[in-house]
C-alpha cells in the first residue's frame, strides 16, 4: 500500500509500526520537502515554521533595504533618481567583488583581514607594470590577479598547513602587504592610469543601447525559468517532491518585475554599467560553484564540522588553502575596480573603512560569522545596504563620522540578529 506523502508529518517520519511492511513501501521523504507538493499553502506553513525556528533568511536585509529607500527618498527626492541609483550600482561593485571572496572564507568559519591591503597591492602592481614599465595592460591585469590569488593561498598555507590562526596570519598580511604596496608605489605614492584603458573602463563604460539592459533582463528571466523548470522535472523523474508550475511562474514573474524595473532605470541615465554586468556574472558563477559542485559542498561541510569533514575523506588542507586563494583573487579584482573608480593607484588604496565594509557587506547580506551558512548573493544585498546608506547620508550632507557610526550600528544589529537566530535554531533543534 502506498503512502500519501502529502499527509506525512514530522512525527510520522520517525515512527514505523511495521518494519517488514515498511521495507516495501515508498522511501521516506524529508517532511520539509513536502511543501513543494502542497503549493502555496505548504510554503505558508513552511514560512511560519522557519519564523518559529529563527530561520529568517534574507528577509531582514530586504526589509531593511526597503526602509532605507523609503527614509532617504522622503528626505531627498533625488535618492531614487536614475542617476543616483546608477551611481550606487557602479560604486558598490568594488566592495561587492571583495565581499564575494570574504564569503568563501566566512563559510569556513574563518576571517581574512588582509583583503584591503591585497586589493591595494593588486592595483599598485597593475599600475606599476602597465604605466611605469610599459607592460601590456592585459598582461599587467592578469599578473595582478594571479598575485592576489597567490597571496591569499600563501595565507591559507600558514593557516591550514602550519596551523597558525587565520586571524593572526591575515592581520600580519594586512600590515605586510600595506608596506609592500607603499614600497612599489615609490616616493610619489600615486600612479595615474589611462581612463580609456582596460582597467579605466571597468567603472566608466556603459552599454548605452537600450537593448543591452532589456536583453540582460530577458536573458536573466529566461535562464531562471528554464533552470528552475528543468530542476523540477529532474525531481519529478527521481520521485522527489518538486515545485508546482504555478510556483515557478510566480517566482519568474517577481524576478521579471525587478529585472525590467532595473533595466528601465538604467536606460533613463547612461545605460547598463559594465561593472554591474561583471558583478552579476561573478555572482552567478560563484553561486553555482558553491551550491552545485562537490567543491562547494566541501566548503559548507568544513564550515559545519572540520573533524567530520576530515573523517568523510575531505582534504581539509587543500580546501582551506584554495578558499583563501579565492579570497585573495577577489580582493585583487576589487582592487582593480577601485583603481578604475579613482583612475589611479595610490597610497590610500585598501585603507580606511574598506575592510570593514567588505566584511559588513557579507554579514549584513546574510552570511553567518559562525560558518556553514551563506550564499555569494548575500554580497549583493549587503553591499546595496551599505552603499545606499553612504549615498543617502551624502545627499543630506552628513559628515563622515556619522556615516561610520550608522554603518557600524547596522553591522552590530546584523551580528546580534545572527547570534539570536543561531540560539533559536539550537533551541528548535535545527543547528
Amino acid at each position: 500500500m502506498s503512502i500519501d506523502k502529502t499527509s506525512v508529518t514530522p512525527e510520522d517520519a520517525h515512527v514505523v509500526e511495521n518494519p517488514e511492511a515498511a521495507a516495501g513501501a515508498d522511501v521516506a521523504v524529508d517532511p520539509r520537502l513536502l511543501v513543494r507538493e502542497r503549493g502555496f499553502a505548504g510554503y505558508f506553513d513552511e514560512f511560519k515554521r522557519k519564523m518559529r525556528a529563527g530561520d529568517l533568511g534574507s528577509i531582514p536585509v530586504v526589509v531593511g533595504l526597503i526602509v532605507i529607500c523609503v527614509i532617504f527618498q522622503s528626505l531627498n527626492s533625488a535618492f531614487l533618481s536614475a542617476e543616483n541609483l546608477n551611481n550606487i550600482a557602479v560604486a558598490m561593485v568594488a566592495t561587492g567583488m571583495m565581499s564575494v571572496g570574504i564569503i568563501f572564507v566566512l563559510l569556513l568559519g574563518e576571517i581574512d583581514l588582509s583583503v584591503g591591503s591585497v586589493s591595494g597591492v593588486a592595483g599598485a602592481l597593475m599600475a606599476v607594470l602597465s604605466v611605469t614599465h610599459g607592460v601590456n595592460e592585459w598582461l599587467a591585469v592578469l599578473i595582478a590577479l594571479a598575485g592576489g590569488a597567490a597571496i591569499g593561498a600563501m595565507h591559507g598555507f600558514f593557516f591550514a598547513r602550519i596551523g597558525a590562526p587565520a586571524f593572526a596570519v591575515t592581520l600580519a598580511g594586512l600590515l605586510f602587504w600595506l608596506g609592500f604596496m607603499l614600497q612599489i608605489l615609490g616616493e610619489n605614492g600615486t600612479i595615474n592610469i589611462d581612463g580609456d584603458g582596460v582597467v579605466g573602463k571597468l567603472t566608466t563604460y556603459y552599454f548605452s543601447d537600450v537593448a543591452a539592459a532589456y536583453g540582460l533582463a530577458i536573458v536573466a528571466v529566461a535562464l531562471f525559468f528554464v533552470s528552475s523548470f528543468l530542476d523540477s522535472r529532474r525531481r519529478e523523474a527521481a520521485g522527489i517532491p518538486a515545485r508546482p508550475l504555478v510556483d515557478l511562474v510566480v517566482r519568474t514573474a517577481v524576478l521579471a518585475i525587478v529585472a525590467f524595473a532595473a533595466a528601465i532605470m538604467f536606460n533613463q541615465y547612461k545605460g547598463l554599467p559594465l561593472a554591474l554586468l561583471l558583478f552579476i556574472l561573478v555572482l552567478v558563477i560563484t553561486d553555482f560553484v558553491l551550491r552545485r559542485t562537490g567543491y562547494g559542498r566541501k566548503i559548507f561541510a568544513l564550515g559545519g564540522s572540520v573533524e567530520a569533514s576530515r573523517r568523510a575523506g575531505i582534504n581539509v588542507t587543500a580546501v582551506r588553502i584554495s578558499v583563501f586563494g579565492i579570497a585573495g583573487f577577489f580582493a585583487a579584482v576589487g582592487g582593480l575596480f577601485w583603481a578604475s573608480k579613482i583612475a589611479a593607484a595610490n597610497q590610500s588604496a585598501g585603507a580606511g573603512d574598506l575592510l570593514m565594509n567588505v566584511i559588513a557587506a557579507a554579514v549584513i547580506g546574510g552570511t553567518s560569522l559562525f560558518g556553514g551558512r551563506g550564499r555569494t548573493w548575500n554580497a549583493l544585498l549587503g553591499v546595496m545596504v551599505i552603499t545606499s546608506i553612504q549615498y543617502g547620508l551624502a545627499l543630506e550632507g552628513i559628515a563622515t563620522p556619522v556615516v561610520y557610526m550608522v554603518t557600524g550600528g547596522v553591522l552590530l544589529a546584523t551580528v546580534v540578529i545572527d547570534s539570536i537566530t543561531r540560539k533559536t535554531q539550537k533551541t528548535a533543534g535545527r543547528a
